[in-house]
């Protein structure tokens, strides 16, 4: 994007341009043609989990051949260097042909930029290609059963042994670690004077002896979701991100890129928002008519403006990143907006449905209940990557200067 905010007070005389340049719609027409010669897959409704991460592993590897995952990373890491604003680019282009998210969606926005900031050159060579072309799905092992909203109260331990670390604990809500080859862990290294301290940042091989993982079965239905047992498992030393006890500081990243970096729910509620225009409007086939009633017009003009703003707080946050700025709370504000947005967008779609938003996975109704079945799934959407409650303490204290609650 070339779009600029001259620093200063934001006046009548402050320049901005938020059009993307010759260069970026170039880009854009390029992923478009390909796109439309490579159709993405349709999943079939009520696909086991298991046949569903089948074809969306050959997907992301089709697109790797194209040249489409991981665009933003470096070229000798297998990306292609492209800017922040070519990434969010990507995110709209693969929304507006419907593609499915990407089933190694944590390994590539998440653990591999964090082994790329902090990561050794033997783990970037090691580990990088194979999450760009899906031959290994990773999972992200750091919330725990006592440990959610208040991470750094986790109590899986590694303890520290000659060439490694035996590691004993729990680990929840861990999407696809059924599937995980590898999976990144925050673990206790050592005791310190704050919670943060002597926390270690640990990849661990998912294959391991003394591993067992079991599925967690949701309001959904799917059982992405499970719950890891580490019961002395052996992680060699040279499976180390950084250094000893500094997994804390190396976990901002990933949680930074987990909360405010990424376009991907920007697209998804944009998509969410343009099918229930439709659907308002008597375009799609078996939708309602347009509805009359103020109230639920009310309703989907506020989602139009949400979403624009949402829009808004991405573009910001690009903004900042292009300029080489560090990202600080302003993760936390997009986290917070879209996570409380989502739950009142799909109240909205809901209302717009009536008596069929109930009949979840049944053939009459509407596209097998996926809207229901979405609206299911984003009631967590306040509570992971930081529940809504943690998010407004991090701007309290970080943007507004408030203190602490006194204990």
């Amino acid at each position: 994007m070339s779009g600029y905010v001259r620093r200063g007070q934001f006046d009548r005389s402050c320049d901005m341009d938020l059009r993307f340049s010759a260069s970026q719609e170039q880009f854009r027409q390029e992923l478009r043609r390909w796109l439309e010669q490579h159709p993405p897959p349709e999943l079939p409704p009520e696909l086991p989990l298991a046949e569903e991460v089948r074809l969306l592993r050959q997907w992301q590897h089709t697109l790797w051949e194209g040249g489409w995952v991981g665009v933003h990373w470096p070229r000798e890491y297998g990306g292609r260097g492209a800017s922040l604003a070519e990434h969010y680019i990507l995110q709209e282009e693969l929304a507006r042909a419907r593609s499915p998210e990407l089933v190694g969606r944590i390994g590539v926005n998440l653990v591999g930029p964090t082994l790329i900031a902090h990561g050794t050159e033997e783990q970037k060579r090691r580990y990088l290609l194979p999450i760009l072309t899906a031959e290994e799905i990773w999972c992200q092992l750091f919330s725990e059963p006592g440990a959610g909203s208040d991470l750094a109260s986790l109590r899986c331990r590694a303890e520290p042994a000659e060439g490694g670390y035996w590691v004993t604990g729990e680990k929840v809500w861990t999407s696809y670690a059924q599937f995980a080859r590898w999976g990144v862990m925050l673990a206790r290294t050592a005791a310190g004077k704050r919670k943060t301290d002597g926390i270690t940042f640990l990849i661990v091989d998912m294959q391991s002896s003394g591993i067992e993982v079991r599925p967690l079965r949701q309001l959904t239905g799917s059982e992405e979701f499970n719950q890891v047992h580490f019961d002395r498992v052996w992680v060699p030393r040279e499976q180390l991100v950084g250094e000893e006890g500094q997994g804390w500081h190396i976990a901002q990243t990933t949680l930074s890129h987990e909360r405010g970096t990424s376009p991907r729910q920007l697209v998804i509620h944009r998509i969410l928002l343009h099918e229930m225009l439709r659907t308002a409007r008597g375009e799609r086939d078996g939708g309602p008519p347009l509805s009359a009633h103020p109230l639920l017009r009310q309703e989907m003009a506020q989602a139009w403006i949400e979403v624009e703003l949402f829009k808004l707080l991405n573009w910001r946050v690009l903004t900042r990143l292009q300029r080489g700025e560090k990202l600080g709370a302003e993760a936390s504000v997009v986290k917070l907006f879209w996570s409380e947005m989502s739950q009142r967008m799909h109240e909205t779609a809901l209302h717009l449905l009536g008596p069929r938003s109930i009949l979840l996975g049944d053939p009459r109704g509407f596209a097998h209940g996926r809207w229901a079945r979405s609206y299911l799934y984003y009631r967590a959407a306040t509570i992971f990557a930081g529940t809504s409650e943690i998010q407004r303490n991090i701007l309290a204290q970080r943007v507004l200067g408030l203190p602490r609650e006194p204990r």
